[in-house]
């Protein structure tokens, strides 16, 4: 692929963003194929922020993103102690916007951005995502305390996945 199609993909990529926040949407896929062999699949996802105060939306945008996972749900949220066996439920949770990979790190053999038992502010960065070679850093969405990181550093991540505990 030369550097034209480079180009004009990253150009249609910015479109599709543009699209999904200007219409308000959580997810677009496109499948654009140039010939028989070279095909660019896209998929653009955003995490909606969702108010502490309910609990039940805040498990909807993760479970929404695979069919399976939205049939348990409401036995999911009706079970009390289902925070602590599915950090996907707990509220405190910080998930995956993005398929990619997770790094806890800004660099190979650098301290990673934070660890178990830190406080972290809103806004800080909590790891990153890489997507389509791209670096895109998580924030915490609140201040507190890191109780829990459930990814290890280069492993894949889904849309929806629960990277970080933030209590």
């Amino acid at each position: 692929m030369g550097d034209k199609n480079y180009d004009s993909d990253v150009a249609f990529i910015e479109a599709l963003a543009s699209l999904l926040k200007s219409n308000e949407l959580t997810e677009i896929e496109v499948v654009r194929e140039y010939g028989k062999d070279n095909v660019l699949n896209v998929r653009v996802a955003r995490q909606l922020q969702v108010a502490a105060s309910a609990p039940v939306q805040i498990a909807a945008p993760a479970a929404a993103a695979p069919v399976a996972a939205a049939t348990p749900a409401p036995s999911a949220a009706a079970s009390g102690d289902n925070a602590a066996s599915d950090p996907s439920q707990h509220p405190g949770a910080v998930t995956s916007p993005m398929v990619g990979t997770a790094y806890l790190a800004p660099e190979p053999g650098a301290a990673n951005f934070v660890s178990v038992g830190d406080k972290v502010s809103e806004g800080q960065t909590l790891l990153i995502v890489e997507a389509m070679k791209t670096m895109n850093q998580i924030p915490a969405p609140k201040s507190g305390k890191v109780t829990r990181i459930l990814v290890d550093d280069g492993s894949p991540v889904e849309f929806g996945d629960p990277l970080v505990i933030v209590e």
